[in-house]
């Protein structure tokens, strides 16, 4: 199934995304107020009867929202944690660490770098994104992003696979640069969370355009993987080329933190950054993220800041 948050008519709802059309699943769960089900999050924490009653909805109902009413927001419009990877793909990481391309790539144990986001990073799907105050370089990165369906505490891969509800689309958004340091030296503490502050940018993490649900992608490292910017190719890769696989990665994170349903967790971008060749993102650019299996996340970059912030005592 595919399933996904929007607002229509002056209501956040969630539905299942059909062809035609979505089905509301609030209206359609109205008639049991004990089981009513107003998003996606709720249905997942449930668990398997609200899944199966959605499975029924999405079997006889029919769409009652037209996609031109839809405003999509986030499948889970605010994630209590939202997880990336700072590497999980070996030529990505060799194009954006070329002076010390060995010591990224040292991967035996775990995965590289896990960061969290907050929650006002993320934004839908056909959505504007605000150019930061901060930095005057901006870049994109295409990412299978995992959602958690169940608890799950230091798990194994094989049992983590079942606490994965399903996937999505993430573009993790990076601005490269800050506008309020000066260097007189480097610092590689400094490097590290300058980086880190430039993944936390108000709808710096566009997610969807919906969610597919886990058996409807019994292999998520076979999907190929493709961003273009104003229709030109920018990223074209597999889930193949992974590090580290998705289950994998869900393992290493809970035993981390106890992950919860509706946690997202982006899993890595393959090469073709714009760091790496210095072709970053200018105003008015259409970010168009496909993977296979799922749809196509599409994004559109806003105009530059008039003043960028350069420091509390600038």
């Amino acid at each position: 199934m595919k399933l996904a948050s929007c607002f229509v008519n002056n209501r956040v709802l969630c539905g299942v995304v059909t062809d035609e059309g979505l089905i509301d699943i609030p209206s359609a769960t109205e008639g049991h107020p004990g089981n009513r089900l107003h998003s996606l999050k709720e249905i997942f924490i449930k668990g398997p009867s609200a899944i199966e009653a959605v499975r029924e909805i999405a079997e006889n109902q029919k769409p009652s929202i037209e996609f031109s009413e839809v405003d999509w927001l986030p499948p889970i419009p605010r994630p209590n944690k939202l997880l990336a990877l700072a590497g999980n793909y070996a030529e990505h990481i060799l194009e954006t660490n070329q002076d010390n391309p060995l010591l990224e790539l040292d991967t035996k144990k775990v995965p590289i770098r896990p960061f969290l986001m907050p929650q006002t990073a993320v934004t839908g799907h056909q959505k504007t994104i605000q150019w930061p105050l901060y930095s005057q370089q901006v870049d994109y990165e295409i990412e299978l992003a995992v959602i958690i369906g169940k608890t799950a505490r230091a798990l194994s891969p094989e049992r983590a696979q079942k606490a994965i509800a399903g996937y999505t689309i993430a573009n993790d958004i990076s601005a490269r640069s800050v506008t309020f340091t000066r260097r007189e030296k480097e610092d590689t503490r400094k490097d590290f969370y300058e980086w880190l502050m430039g993944k936390w940018s108000d709808d710096f993490l566009p997610l969807g355009p919906w969610m597919v649900t886990a058996d409807e992608i019994p292999d998520p490292q076979n999907l190929k993987m493709t961003l273009t910017v104003n229709g030109q190719v920018r990223q074209q890769s597999s889930t193949s080329q992974m590090l580290y696989s998705v289950f994998e990665i869900v393992s290493f994170l809970s035993h981390l933190m106890t992950l919860e349903p509706g946690d997202v967790i982006a899993t890595g971008t393959p090469p073709g950054v714009g760091a790496a060749t210095g072709n970053y993102l200018q105003p008015g650019d259409r970010i168009d993220c496909t993977i296979e299996g799922i749809g196509t996340l599409s994004s559109r970059m806003g105009s530059k800041p008039e003043h960028f912030y350069t420091g509390v005592n600038a």
